[in-house]
């Protein structure tokens, strides 16, 4: 029975399997509430249909919508699109800003994830979502960003090598506790090198997040240098 004592997902040493199949059913996202450390903010379901539909309003009716994404959603999506190709938002850049007490990170060895914070631009991924599955497939990447409030949901243009696009993706929320500012390269290595949990390393994250990049043709200067820093613990794999 879901939330008993046997149920692996309330295991907090338990790998967990980031799936589409579990983010649309719910499951994963109630593991996530179930396992989180005391005092982590939480949006509820309603909350995040909420801001999905607030989204989707911004919309023109009857176009597709684009999300780009800069962290696992280039190497793990966990959604059904159309097209996939690489481009590069404005107005805001890539910084690991967020602590992770979860997930990639505990309460005794907290993580860093990465968010986009103002200033600057970022090459990403764009996944294009057609119109009339735009609701339906957006749900997971909502549940999945937004739950615990540490992310908001934005419109966003995102430069292209066939022209600029509007796209929805998702930047930190600075008024969240977990919300880290600007913190020195050594200083992030440093947490990347040997944080883990259910979901994998901080460690593993970078390196496939740089694979992502590399595949689409894009490089990101911050996250090869923060690659060669934990590479230098020797635990960069």
């Amino acid at each position: 029975m879901p939330g008993s004592p046997a149920d692996p997902l309330d295991d907090p040493d338990e790998p967990i399997s980031l799936t589409r199949e579990a983010l649309r059913d719910g499951s994963l996202i109630a593991a996530a509430r179930r396992r989180a450390p005391p005092g982590t903010p939480m949006r509820s379901d309603a909350e995040i249909q909420a801001c999905l539909d607030a989204t989707l309003a911004g919309s023109p009716a009857g176009a597709d919508v684009w999300l780009f994404g800069y962290g696992s959603l280039m190497w793990n999506p966990a959604f059904h699109f159309a097209e996939h190709r690489g481009g590069r938002v404005l107005g805001w850049h890539r910084s690991y800003c967020l602590w992770l007490h979860m997930g990639r990170g505990s309460p005794e060895q907290p993580g860093l994830m990465l968010g986009l914070d103002r200033g600057g631009s970022a090459a990403g991924a764009l996944f294009r979502i057609p119109a009339a599955e735009a609701s339906h497939e957006l749900l997971s990447p909502f549940r999945r960003e937004l739950f615990t409030g540490a992310y908001d949901a934005r419109w966003v243009r995102v430069e292209t090598d066939t022209g600029p696009l509007r796209a929805v993706t998702f930047v930190v929320n600075r008024q969240h506790p977990f919300y880290a500012g600007r913190l020195d390269e050594a200083t992030i290595a440093a947490h990347l090198a040997v944080a883990t949990g259910s979901l994998g390393s901080c460690a593993a994250y970078l390196t496939q997040t740089v694979a992502a990049l590399e595949a689409l043709g894009l490089r990101d200067q911050y996250l090869w240098r923060l690659r060669g820093l934990v590479s230098g613990y020797g635990l960069g794999r």
